[in-house]
């Protein structure tokens, strides 16, 4: 499990710090705090939750004064309990605090998506389903997310639409069919290129399926876990199977256990409730 590169994370932060200080810099600290005065602080748990976005953090703090040293006792994927020191800071006070928001807001909204993961993780633990994220990101926030998502025990789909083909019902709908829809795909894209197609219905899975050069994986959308078990007697390994489609914590079990291989939940991402973490002035 690789953060993604300092290089990607870097502008994304910055982009946060500028928003956040503009022009006038952090009126309120320059006015009360000295300019050589240090000082400690430490990042502290206020719930349970899966810790997800120290690079993030760190680097708001370092890009707010170089001179700010920041140490994770607890790394990216693992479990804190509400008290839990996450990590301390030591450096120029203006800087620390000046910079205190920007590093809450990424570490306790990454933390929250991974927290969130693990959850439906933990609940579908005892099947083969992995829990997949999906592209319902946050604008700006793709990469982070989805490491959140492996973070918390998940797995990513694509990251754009130039990764791979997903056939949606959209696509069906406009060219009249599933064949013609594949068709087209197969005619255009390379022979690396993995297809998945989206179907409503068991009777559309049965249209695939009775295709002689047929897709890599099938999205079942909005079925019942009867439906995808039936589902998956159909497909008889033939692609994997993924199920989408309104999942939470308590129906993701029965969902599981209908036997698919993914679970895709887009709320990962886009509503995910932020982890609730504290910094604390230490000296």
């Amino acid at each position: 499990m690789r953060p993604p590169p300092l290089l990607a994370i870097e502008p994304i932060v910055r982009m946060a710090l500028n928003e956040d200080l503009s022009a006038m810099g952090d009126m309120t600290t320059d006015a009360i705090i000295p300019t050589g005065q240090t000082g400690r602080v430490a990042l502290v748990a206020r719930e349970p939750g899966v810790i997800a976005g120290a690079d993030c953090a760190a680097l708001a703090w370092r890009l707010v004064d170089p001179a700010i040293q920041t140490t994770f006792t607890v790394p990216d994927g693992e479990q804190v309990h509400p008290g839990d020191v996450i990590a301390t800071a030591t450096g120029p006070m203006r800087g620390l605090l000046s910079g205190e928001r920007v590093a809450l807001n990424f570490l306790g909204h990454l933390c929250g998506v991974a927290t969130a993961t693990a959850t439906i993780a933990a609940a579908i633990a005892h099947t083969k389903a992995k829990v997949a994220d999906t592209r319902k990101t946050m604008p700006g926030l793709r990469a982070l997310q989805k490491y959140a998502v492996r973070a918390g025990g998940g797995s990513n789909h694509r990251f754009g639409l130039g990764d791979a083909v997903l056939i949606k019902d959209n696509h069906i709908a406009a060219v009249g069919g599933i064949a013609p829809a594949l068709g087209r795909v197969k005619a255009s894209v390379g022979h690396m290129v993995k297809i998945e197609v989206e179907v409503d219905t068991l009777d559309q899975l049965r249209e695939l399926l009775a295709l002689a050069d047929s897709a890599d994986a099938v999205l079942l959308d909005n079925m019942t876990p009867a439906q995808l078990g039936e589902a998956v007697a159909l497909v008889d390994g033939r692609m994997i199977t993924e199920a989408s489609g309104r999942i939470t914590p308590e129906t993701a079990r029965p969902i599981a256990e209908a036997g698919v291989d993914l679970i895709s939940v887009g709320w990962l991402t886009h509503s995910a409730r932020v982890l609730d973490i504290g910094l604390d002035y230490l000296s």
